[in-house]
């Protein structure tokens, strides 16, 4: 199903010798002990998934289907980057589905949301808004808009309300209050924070709407859960993964990870995994920095840097060797533009060979250390394996470096000098 291939990472695990520590951090993460263990409900959440609450999404999500044509996602970080990466890996960027999924809320552009109510007004839309303290002032902002122009199409207030999906906490917050007027309401659990969320009613609310196999999805996940719950670091692939970027940083004093993909429908997903590592890892003056490229597009702009630079970054490469999609290379009699010896040839056999040459010439030539991950495809069940592959692959990390992963303090210091500015009480 998925590989981790360490040839090219140019370290050799068994000489740093963390294999007990190692253990120590697989009880920590598995019991729940560690730092930040209030937050670390992800880890079994595919075993304890509330099968009520996932009937009910269902049912939701097949009379948002059925009424309507357009679902808007409100949310931010964590509470959209899940999902829409998930939607657009196993969508495509321009799916076929008629129905339609716009996400809004991560930005206070006034151009992204002027265009975005514009088009709004085109289409017959319901809205799910996720937040968990219900005060994101990106995602409330969008909301206050939405429902506006939701409830003027409808036409009556009341009406309208069954076309909005809260997803929030249990008990606190301020969206929770609105389950009592009327709204249906999904909880996301107190003990998982945003990043970690994707296999919660954040992400399987809009991708259930999304006909998109939930059930498959945590089928996946359950699946990652039970084989990366093995402490042996030889027999565990996600920890293998974990401290080789560690020794990225500690051996070959490396500071970015670029993760690297090959289709452009797969960037969300680096988006999501930027968020991961670098909330997660990015304390205390410590972790690597998490950046990403989509090549074969990226090596026209960035790939001289990369080959010849500053070497100060080591790649992680996520391969899917089934793409969503192929096309064929025609013959042309005339072959002026010379490509003929192509003739025949899907874009899927020319896309591996620039990840082959890629390869071959960034850690051979260039010198740059890489790790690769290779899928034979990307479905529900594939995706969920390698988005828990990662989960738990960054709570290693962190705890590798003494870090709480789940806390993000320094976020909240632009958002006290955001709301002086603006006059906030």
């Amino acid at each position: 199903m998925m590989k981790i291939n360490l040839t090219h990472s140019q370290i050799d695990l068994n000489e740093l010798n963390l294999e007990e520590k190692v253990q120590k951090i697989d009880e920590m993460i598995t019991k729940k002990t560690g730092a930040g263990n209030d937050f670390l409900g992800w880890v079994d959440y595919p075993l304890h998934v509330d099968q009520v609450e996932l009937k009910q999404i269902k049912e939701d999500a097949k009379y948002v289907r059925e009424h309507f044509d357009t679902l808007v996602v409100c949310g931010i970080g964590g509470s959209y980057l899940g999902a829409r990466a998930v939607y657009e890996a196993l969508k495509g960027l321009y799916p076929e589905d008629p129905f339609k999924i716009i996400f809004l809320g991560q930005t206070f552009s006034g151009t992204y949301i002027e265009q975005v109510l514009r088009v709004l007004k085109r289409r017959k839309f319901a809205i799910n808004v996720i937040s968990k303290s219900g005060t994101t002032t990106e995602t409330s902002i969008a909301f206050r808009l939405v429902k506006k122009l939701l409830v003027e199409q409808i036409g009556d207030e009341e009406e309208a309300k069954k076309a909005i999906f809260i997803t929030t906490d249990k008990e606190k917050g301020l969206l929770r209050p609105l389950e009592k007027d009327g709204y249906r309401t999904y909880t996301l659990p107190s003990d998982i924070g945003g990043r970690y969320s994707v296999f919660t009613p954040v992400g399987l609310f809009p991708l259930a709407c999304a006909n998109i196999d939930v059930d498959a999805l945590l089928l996946g996940a359950k699946e990652a859960m039970q084989l990366y719950s093995n402490p042996s670091l030889k027999e565990n692939s996600c920890y293998q993964y974990a401290l080789t970027r560690y020794a990225m940083k500690e051996k070959l004093a490396k500071q970015v990870e670029l993760f690297v993909t090959y289709e452009p429908h797969y960037q969300m997903l680096s988006e999501w995994l930027k968020q991961l590592f670098g909330e997660s890892e990015g304390k205390d003056h410590l972790g690597i920095y998490p950046a990403s490229c989509c090549f074969s597009t990226d090596l026209h702009s960035l790939g001289q840097f990369i080959q010849d630079g500053n070497p100060l970054l080591f790649e992680t490469i996520i391969y899917i060797d089934s793409p969503l999609h192929d096309v064929t290379i025609a013959k042309d009699e005339k072959d002026e533009d010379q490509l003929n010896y192509l003739a025949g040839k899907n874009l899927a056999f020319v896309n591996e060979k620039a990840f082959l040459g890629t390869l071959d010439a960034h850690a051979n030539s260039g010198n740059v250390p890489c790790i690769v991950i290779e899928l034979d495809k990307l479905d529900e069940r594939t995706l969920g394996h390698l988005l828990y592959f990662f989960m738990r692959a960054c709570a290693m990390a962190c705890y590798l470096l003494d870090i709480n992963p789940f806390n993000q303090p320094g976020v909240e210091v632009y958002k006290k000098n955001m709301f002086k500015l603006l006059g906030k009480k």
